[in-house]
C-alpha cells in the first residue's frame, strides 16, 4: 500500500529546504507548498476556536485559516469558501482541518501525499506530532558558515549575525535530539552539500525513507519552480535553474574574517560532527562568543516559557487535537 503520511521538511533557514521542497514537489505523488504560516500558529490559539466537534467552531478555526492576512493561506492558491466547507465537514480536530487545506492543495495537482516545508519547524517537531503523530521529517543540514553568510544577505533576516549562528546551533541540536528520539521511519538527515552533488543517489534514499519511488524528475526541480515559489520571494532565484555545487563553501568569501572565527569556534564541534573541515581560523574574541551565549540563553528561556503555557493548556483541551486522515491515523482510530 502507498503511504500516504504527511512529509515536514525542516533545517536551519537558508539550508537549501526551498530547493529541496521543489524536489519533492516534482515527484508525481507527493506536493508541497509554499511557506504558510497556520500551523503552528493554529496550534497555539486552538484554544480559541473552542471544541471541534461543533460545526460553528470549524467554520470558525476555517474561516481563520483562510481570512487572516498572517496565515498565507493565499499562497495556495485555493478556494476558500470550498475549503472552509470542506473543513466544517471533515473530522472534528485540529490536524485534520490543517491537514485538509494541505490535501487540497495536493489534490489540485493530482497527486494523493502531502508535504509542508518551513525551516523553523525543527523546533516543533514535538507539536506537529501531536497533530499529524504518523508524519515523517526530513531534516536538510548545509554548512553552518554558508546559512550564516546566505542569512545576512536576506532581506528579510533582521537580525545579527549572533543570531544567525545561533540558529544554526539549535538546529543541529535539536537535530540531535530529533534523531535519538524518534523512529527510524519518522526522522531523516541529509546534507545540502550531498544532495546538490549527487542529487540522484541521495533523492533515491531519500524516497526509501519515505516509501517512494525515485522520479528522476525530482533531479530536475526548476521545471516547478514558478508554479511553486512565489514570485515576490526574489531570493529563492537560485531555485530556477539547474541544481549546482556552485554555492557550497562561499561562505570563504561572503564572511569577515571575524565572522568566520566566531562560527568555527562556536559551531565548530557540531561542524566537524557533520563532516564540515574548519579552516583553522583564530578562535574569536571573548566579546563576540559572549555574545553568542546570551543569544542562546536568551532564546532557551523564551522557548521554555512558552512551553510551559503550552503544557498548561493541554489541560483545557476540549478535544482531540491528532488529525483523522491517513490510513495508519484512521487505523489507529478504529482500534479504540
Amino acid at each position: 500500500m502507498q503511504s500516504d503520511r504527511p512529509i515536514f521538511v525542516i533545517g536551519c533557514p537558508r539550508s537549501g529546504t526551498t530547493m529541496l521542497q521543489l524536489m519533492l514537489h516534482s515527484h508525481p505523488r507527493i506536493a508541497v507548498p509554499p511557506e504558510t504560516r497556520f500551523v503552528v500558529p493554529g496550534y497555539y490559539r486552538r484554544l480559541a476556536f473552542g471544541n471541534l466537534r461543533e460545526q460553528v467552531n470549524r467554520r470558525r478555526l476555517a474561516r481563520w485559516i483562510v481570512g487572516d492576512k498572517d496565515t498565507k493561506f493565499k499562497e495556495l492558491r485555493l478556494d476558500g469558501d470550498k475549503l472552509v466547507e470542506d473543513i466544517v465537514m471533515g473530522p472534528p480536530t485540529l490536524g485534520s482541518a490543517l491537514g485538509i487545506a494541505f490535501r487540497s492543495y495536493a489534490e489540485q495537482y493530482g497527486k494523493s501525499r502531502w508535504g509542508d516545508k518551513r525551516p523553523s519547524y525543527f523546533h516543533h517537531v514535538d507539536l506537529l506530532l501531536r497533530l499529524f503523530p504518523d508524519a515523517q521529517f526530513v531534516h536538510l543540514i548545509r554548512d553552518g558558515r554558508d546559512c550564516v553568510a546566505s542569512l545576512k544577505e536576506m532581506p528579510w533576516y533582521t537580525k545579527d549575525v549572533f543570531h544567525a549562528v545561533t540558529n544554526w546551533a539549535e538546529a543541529i541540536d535539536y537535530g540531535r535530539r530529533h534523531a535519538r528520539n524518534l523512529p527510524a521511519d519518522t526522522y531523516y538527515e541529509l546534507r545540502y552539500e550531498d544532495l546538490t552533488a549527487y542529487p540522484e543517489t541521495e533523492l533515491s534514499k531519500l524516497c526509501d525513507f519515505l516509501g517512494e519511488e525515485y522520479d528522476p524528475a525530482m533531479s530536475e526541480p526548476y521545471h516547478v519552480g514558478r508554479l511553486a515559489i512565489p514570485q515576490h520571494k526574489v531570493w529563492h532565484s537560485n531555485t530556477h535553474g539547474d541544481v549546482t555545487t556552485a554555492r557550497a563553501g562561499s561562505w570563504r568569501n561572503r564572511l569577515e574574517p571575524w565572522e568566520i572565527s566566531l562560527c568555527e569556534t562556536v559551531l565548530g564541534e557540531r561542524l566537524t560532527a557533520n563532516g564540515y573541515e574548519l579552516s583553522g581560523a583564530p578562535v574569536a574574541g571573548r566579546s563576540h562568543v559572549d555574545a553568542c551565549a546570551s543569544v542562546a540563553a536568551k532564546r532557551r528561556w523564551a522557548r521554555r516559557r512558552k512551553g510551559f503555557r503550552d503544557r498548561i493548556n493541554r489541560l483545557r483541551e476540549p478535544g482531540p487535537v491528532a488529525a483523522q486522515l491517513t490510513t495508519r491515523q484512521l487505523g489507529e482510530l478504529a482500534k479504540v
